[in-house]
């Protein structure tokens, strides 16, 4: 699903070695700017909260920078989205 959103690296290699350049950007715009926004307000709250997953975006902020770490938020949620609507569960999140 991530893919088709547009919220993983374009893969391109040379020489055998592969980079990662950048979001590929395919897939509905619309709904990939909704998933980056919250990402990014996600990011911005993650200081005033202590728990598994907000040190996990802490961490990556300081790791990667605020953009890329709402990029990958962002996919985090697509999928966290994607099980909740196969499952047909409500979401229960990780103790």
């Amino acid at each position: 699903m991530a893919a088709w959103l547009g919220l993983v690296t374009k893969q391109q290699s040379t020489g055998g070695v592969p980079t990662l350049p950048e979001i590929s950007k395919r897939g509905d715009t619309y709904l990939r700017t909704l998933l980056i926004h919250g990402g990014r307000t996600v990011g911005r709250v993650a200081n005033k909260h202590d728990d598994r997953r907000n040190n996990w975006i802490k961490e990556l902020d300081q790791r990667r920078g605020k953009n890329i770490s709402a990029v990958a938020v962002a996919n985090k949620n697509a999928g966290i989205a994607r099980a909740v609507l196969t499952r047909k569960e409500p979401y229960k999140a990780a103790a």
